[in-house]
């Protein structure tokens, strides 16, 4: 890309230090400039069409352009710009969200604590967790167990709940409190010849084996995200929620669902809870709580815990934890409208059909040389790429086919994202199949040309 002088391109590789981005290559290549967007469609400054087959972040799930949503932050806007909700205040949006929260979520699930990001929400998460077992004498139970290749978020605490090594590297990450077991991924983790059932055996074993070892007086609690999303859309086996909260339950950990990518529908439920049955002592959410319009998380929470919090912070005067914009009148007014529209254009039913119409789409490509599993649930899906289709062998270095494919995506208007090898999919939750037909097309065009290159020795682009 040329990038013209005092051009928004220049400007942006001068002072703009982006997240998650490789920033010598940045310097080369310059940003894509989003200038605007329109159902599942954005548009640069060129002008040019893409399909945002990543909802964003996966999380726009109304689409781009909804003016419910803009109507609904402009009211809000003009009547309470702002207000806080700490030592007694309070607001009518955040009052009316938390209630919405308790009503549509699992039973169980009774409070509300809202934060700006799953980042924040998550660190809450684990402040809470320890609050509560200091408030009931049990100094010692403060680890929590995650997983390889889970993803909850990129604080210090967050990341290292977190099981990528891409957000743990260089930051000496993670932190001691934190023990980490098997990813759930059956395709990439099952052993030579060994089934789901043995795969969920083994991990169920592992998993007690570590509360043993490390003695379940010290373990606090289980997170997970019900359906892996940035760790590359990994699809747990059945059976293995159902044994993981059967071992938890058993030692006294709590079992944290952290769906800050699976909530509000995207799995073709409400909830993704739903759909893996896990009942959760604490459940986490954000992005399609205001198709990220607005930044907005929050943590739900059983009355269990909501009481042993509410006595320690009497004992103690206060709760000491909370954000300047926890509850923010705009993010929560925002929420709301968009909840409403969530239910009133059934999106969450839209997923599950239309998702299936895109996994029938994807799996046309199961027998292609270069693809070694196709999956997902609702609107979320991922095509793995490998080397060796016969034995799943990964590429080496791994990431580097992904990322041609995404950048020729990209040349094809279709925004997705590489996780490693595996191409993820996460459009709006508003995509009808016609609009997954031209999506399929688009990714079709990426993966023959991504083919080519290959049979061509990867040369240089």
């Amino acid at each position: 890309m040329t990038v013209l002088p005092n051009s928004l391109h220049a400007r942006d590789i001068a002072y703009h230090f982006h997240p998650a981005t490789n920033a010598r290559r940045h310097e080369r290549i310059g940003p894509l400039v989003i200038d605007r967007g329109s159902g599942i469609y954005v548009y640069d400054d060129q002008g040019r069409e893409y399909i945002e087959g990543m909802a964003g972040l996966w999380s726009v799930g109304v689409g781009f352009g909804e003016q419910r949503l803009v109507e609904a932050a402009t009211r809000q806007m003009s009547k309470l710009p702002y207000y806080h909700t700490f030592s007694h205040k309070s607001h009518e949006p955040s009052i009316m969200l938390a209630e919405k929260l308790v009503r549509m979520t699992p039973d169980g699930l009774d409070h509300v604590a809202f934060t700006n990001s799953g980042s924040e929400a998550n660190d809450t998460v684990i402040k809470m967790v320890w609050y509560y077992n200091n408030a009931l004498d049990r100094p010692e139970k403060k680890k929590f167990i995650a997983r390889q290749g889970g993803y909850h978020g990129i604080t210090l605490a967050a990341a290292s709940l977190t099981g990528l090594q891409v957000n743990q590297r260089g930051f000496d990450l993670p932190l001691p409190f934190v023990r980490h077991v098997t990813c759930p991924h059956h395709y990439r983790y099952g052993l030579p010849g060994e089934s789901e059932a043995a795969f969920t055996d083994r991990l169920a074993a592992e998993l007690e084996a570590l509360i043993r070892a490390e003695g379940p007086e010290t373990i606090a609690a289980f997170i997970g995200e019900p359906l892996i999303g940035a760790g590359g859309v990994l699809v747990p086996p059945e059976g293995y929620w159902a044994r993981v909260q059967e071992i938890c339950r058993r030692h006294d950990i709590l079992v944290v669902a952290d769906e800050v990518i699976n909530g509000f529908g995207r799995v073709g439920t409400m909830f993704a809870c739903e759909h893996f049955g896990i009942k959760p002592d604490m459940l986490v959410v954000s992005k399609q709580i205001t198709s990220s319009y607005q930044p907005l998380a929050a943590v739900v929470f059983s009355d269990a815990i909501y009481q042993a919090v509410a006595d320690q912070s009497e004992r103690f005067g206060t709760f000491g934890h909370g954000y300047t914009a926890s509850g923010h009148p705009v993010a929560t007014a925002v929420a709301l409208e968009n909840l409403a529209i969530i239910e009133e254009r059934g999106l969450v039913e839209n997923a599950a059909a239309t998702g299936e119409y895109l996994m029938r789409a994807l799996r046309q490509f199961s027998d292609h040389p270069l693809v070694g599993e196709v999956r997902g649930a609702g609107l979320i899906a991922a095509v793995e790429l490998v080397a060796d289709k016969a034995t799943g062998a990964t590429f080496d270095p791994q990431g580097k086919v992904g990322l041609y494919l995404f950048e020729r995506a990209q040349d094809y208007g279709l925004i997705l994202r590489n996780v490693r090898d595996s191409i993820c999919f996460c459009p709006p939750m508003i995509i009808t199949e016609e609009q997954v037909d031209e999506l399929v097309a688009r990714f079709a065009r990426a993966l023959e040309e991504t083919s080519a290159w290959l049979a061509a020795g990867m040369p240089d682009v």
